[in-house]
């Protein structure tokens, strides 16, 4: 049986209109299942047990007692689970993280290390067990302190170049006549996302199946495959529904020690981390700090420009927060230095976390130039135009499109900037000091190598497959309007389905390149699909299926300096006898490519800047030095942005299309909190005269702080 070919409707222009989430009734009924409550017939139930000591050995874990508990099936530990494939690099390049290779050796690197999984019947049992385990360890010093200055420390071998210089810096510092020199922290910040990590693995006929949640199911399924040493193709990873990830969900140790289970008692394993644990085990974002010093001309044209960042990193797996690099792209100078150095530290390796470098980058390099506007008395935006470059500072590459320019235009008009008072400490309403601030924003737009996809039914409709993974970014959305653009359909004959390894290698969700890259393989699959059906006379039942591949339209792509740009507005009030600080409106305009969905992409800007204001005043997790543990792991101690701590925020863009996509886009994932907290710092400056440069200005560095000078000069913290 065969039916004609689906003639295209007269739909165009799905791209750019906006549209309702196509899973959002699924969500919102429960009808959506995520990967911690998805059914599976004999399942069992694992749960991590963690150590509490911050560096030693283990001398003995006591099973016996557990296994003797109800529903304890085993006690998994360093001294019966199977041995792991460390030897091999991973998808994304690096070697594999040995956080998540658990239970190879009796060391322990950090709190809250895992050294067991205790699974049993159901996750009470297991939790009850667990809680019991009486693990013995011998403890050894450690140190959880990054400082600046660490005698430890060393330039970033996982992060090229760790270092950039070009010019004279010392010679064109002592030659400006404006001078800015100083350090900036940002504290380590938890992603803190709704849905804490979990995954099932099981066994079936041969192949290993993992329903987890993470942003890159072909991801996870190349590290399994390499660590447990299984041909990629007996592995199987679905992710369809995830509920946030900001960065952390990859590899984790939950998923490496399901399989282990599994493996071990031939039966479905779930583990799922609890809010405490995902503190440790999920990653998070380094603590920073960063040496700013920059030099300009008597008008404010930078001569000198240096950005320093160090960050902490476990004493077994490398990851950079690279801050440095903000400036490699935003600014030039005649002189200019860049350095990503890192310290090992015993504690968890950090991870990608929103706008990884570039957010607290972002926080350092614009309070200073915030600073040097202030010395050379010149507008903040006026400044930054000034120091507009040609091209790359650092690559020397040509820029793809650069409206930086235009974002803060519209942006000055929007927020009426043109009426601001330069002067600090002089608005009041009532007992508030009101101030207003503005940054700049900066994150790269590329695209990775994907496939997809794309097949005609014979009843017309059309099915997109590919190993997408939609965080609750509207991705599987905004490929919906892409492909329908593609096929000159409408959306609602377009299904997507994503999430899933056996559809193929595709970037993962990550860098916001995730969109960018999936629409090039759709868009160039359903390119062929329709060349296609334009010489066939029928579809038959099982339809005509087209495949992409973008390796070779990326690899031809001339190089040059591509990335989204943004300008942030911030207008604070603050008390300046109990030290609350409000922001009472944000702006943010961008230049973030062509924007698929105005729905979603709206709020995801406005979701990054929300996290900004958070940055900015509230979040920061803090260790004890003497356990090397946090205080209230949880989101109750934790503090984060609310409702009430956003009252009026706003987010639109200007038109630009990336000429060098097929459909214009850049990405917006991560460009909406680069920037975000400097602009609220500012404003606190602007406020009330004293210049906060560590994170976050909590109430009480407000009323620790220095009184303004006199004379109209700004104090310091």
């Amino acid at each position: 049986m065969t039916t004609t070919t689906p003639g295209p409707r007269a739909v165009r222009g799905a791209v750019g209109v906006a549209h309702t989430r196509v899973e959002g009734r699924d969500k919102v009924t429960g009808a959506a299942r995520y990967a911690g409550e998805i059914p599976h017939p004999d399942l069992a139930h694992g749960w991590l047990v963690l150590s509490t000591v911050a560096r030693g050995r283990i001398l003995d874990v006591d099973t016996a007692p557990v296994l003797g508990m109800p529903g304890v099936l085993t006690v998994l530990h360093h001294g019966n689970a199977p041995r792991l494939n460390l030897d091999y690099v991973g998808m994304l390049g690096t070697p594999p993280d040995p956080t998540c290779a658990v239970f190879q050796h009796d060391g322990v690197p950090f709190a809250g290390w895992p050294v067991a999984l205790v699974v049993a019947e159901t996750s009470e049992e297991a939790r009850e067990a667990a809680e019991a385990l009486v693990v013995t360890y011998e403890r050894e010093p450690h140190d959880t302190a990054l400082v600046a200055g660490h005698p430890d420390a060393y330039p970033a071998a996982s992060h090229m170049p760790a270092e950039t210089e070009k010019g004279d810096l010392e010679e064109r510092l002592a030659a400006s006549a404006h001078v800015v020199d100083a350090r900036y922290t940002t504290p380590e910040e938890q992603h803190s996302m709704m849905e804490p990590h979990a995954a099932t693995a099981r066994w079936d006929g041969g192949r290993l199946e993992v329903v987890d949640s993470n942003q890159g199911a072909v991801w996870v399924q190349s590290e399994l495959a390499a660590m447990f040493s299984l041909d990629a193709s007996s592995v199987r990873v679905r992710s369809e529904h995830i509920g946030g990830g900001f960065g952390s969900k990859g590899l984790r140790a939950h998923q490496v020690s399901a399989v282990m289970a599994a493996t071990a008692l031939g039966r479905p394993v779930r583990v799922v981390l609890t809010r405490r644990q995902t503190f440790t085990l999920g990653g998070y974002r380094s603590p920073t700090t960063q040496r700013i010093r920059l030099g300009a001309a008597p008008d404010g044209r930078l001569l000198a420009l240096e950005h320093l960042s160090l960050n902490q990193t476990s004493r077994v797996y490398e990851f950079v927060e690279p801050s440095a690099g903000v400036a490699r792209v935003m600014y030039d100078a005649e002189a200019h230095r860049t350095a990503n150095h890192v310290v090992r530290l015993d504690v968890p390796s950090p991870t990608w976390m929103r706008a990884p470098g570039e957010a607290p980058g972002s926080f350092a390099i614009e309070a200073a130039l915030d600073e040097l506007a202030t010395r050379a008395g010149v507008d903040p935006i006026e400044l930054r135009l000034r120091n507009e470059p040609e091209v790359g500072p650092v690559s020397g590459l040509p820029f793809g499109s650069r409206n930086l320019a235009a974002c803060f235009r519209e942006g000055a008009r929007r927020f009426g900037w043109a009426d601001r008072d330069p002067r600090p400490g002089t608005r009041r309403d009532g007992r508030w000091l009101l101030g207003t601030g503005t940054a700049a924003a900066s994150f790269g737009a590329g695209a990775a190598p994907s496939t997809a996809l794309v097949t005609a039914e014979a009843d017309g409709s059309f099915t997109v497959r590919i190993t997408a993974a939609d965080i609750g970014t509207g991705a599987r959305t905004a490929l919906t309007l892409i492909a329908a653009d593609a096929l000159e359909t409408a959306p609602d004959r377009v299904r997507v389905r994503i999430g899933d390894s056996d559809f193929g290698h595709a970037m993962i969700a990550g860098g916001s390149m995730g969109t960018r890259s999936w629409a090039w393989a759709v868009t160039a699959a359903a390119a062929e699909l329709r060349e296609r059906l334009a010489v066939t006379t029928a579809v038959p039942p099982e339809g005509i299926t087209v495949r992409s591949d973008t390796t070779a339209a990326l690899g031809a792509l001339a190089r040059k300096e591509r990335h989204s740009y943004g300008a942030q507005f911030a207008e604070v009030a603050v008390d300046t006898a109990t030290g609350e600080v409000r922001v009472r409106r944000m702006l943010g305009v961008f230049a973030a490519g062509r924007i698929v969905n105005p729905l979603t992409a709206r709020n995801q800007l406005v979701g990054g800047m929300t996290w900004g204001i958070s940055m900015a005043l509230h979040e920061e997790a803090v260790r004890d030095r003497d356990s090397g543990g946090h205080y209230a792991p949880d989101l109750a101690g934790y503090h984060v942005a609310t409702h009430a701590d956003v009252p009026d925020i706003e987010a639109d863009w200007v038109d630009d299309h990336d000429p060098d996509d097929p459909v214009g886009i850049k990405g917006i994932g991560e460009i909406g909190i680069v920037g975000a907290a400097a602009a609220v710092a500012n404003a606190v400056w602007h406020a009330t005269g004293v210049r906060h440069r560590d994170l976050p200005i909590r109430p009480d560095r407000i009323l620790a702080a220095t009184a303004p000078d006199p004379a109209g000069g700004a104090a310091d913290a």
